[in-house]
């Protein structure tokens, strides 16, 4: 029985993509914005134990060919942040308590939590947590806080990284790829979905 719902804040629940691409296109390198957002998961999703969210994501912006400003510039745009067009209603029908689990800052979280607009019983962060999905800390905390067990808890991932993590942990896994990117085989006990459109917690359960 599915008990309680997780969801990835950046990726599944909000459309990053388009902050990161905003910024890149106001520094002139329009170019770059998926570019810099993929290294960034892909830095995050190796880092392990945490280090300050926003050196990161200028990590990644070095790695690319933005400018060592791109990072402060993100984060000032940071409550531009807007859900997916899906996701009202998907949030709207949910029965039981949910919460959200990101890769950010304390700060950074909240305010990202708060662009969604919905009452979340926990947000967990990498920060809080001392450690980068797919390390199993995050994944350990928010199951904690919502007080299941992990088979109980259906979790909508926002990348591949974020749904090995999830599966991992032993979580009942949606894996929304919006950016219909290729499927790793490893991620072939995950339910695949392009959208939150007709998901609820029931449809994750295999």
């Amino acid at each position: 029985m599915i008990r309680a719902a997780c969801f990835d804040l950046l990726s599944a629940l909000l459309d990053s993509w388009s902050l990161w691409d905003g910024v890149a296109a106001e520094l002139r390198a329009a170019g770059l914005g998926r570019a810099w957002r993929r290294k960034y998961l892909v830095l995050t999703s190796t880092a392990g134990t945490y280090r300050p969210y926003l050196e990161v994501v200028a990590a990644a912006a070095d790695a690319v060919g933005l400018p060592p400003v791109a990072a402060s510039r993100l984060e000032h745009a940071w409550d531009g942040l807007r859900p997916w067009p899906d996701v009202g209603q998907a949030l709207a029908a949910l029965s039981v308590p949910s919460a959200v689990v990101t890769n950010c800052s304390e700060d950074l979280g909240r305010r990202a939590a708060a662009c969604v607009r919905f009452p979340f019983a926990a947000l967990v962060t990498a920060e809080e947590a001392g450690a980068y999905k797919p390390d199993p800390a995050p994944y350990r905390l928010a199951a904690r806080r919502l007080g299941c067990a992990p088979s109980e808890i259906a979790y909508v991932a926002g990348s591949p990284f974020d749904a090995r993590g999830a599966l991992a942990h032993g979580f009942q896994v949606t894996w929304v790829n919006r950016l219909a990117d290729t499927v790793p085989a490893e991620l072939s006990r995950a339910r695949i979905t392009a959208t939150l459109d007709g998901w609820s917690p029931q449809t994750s359960t295999g």
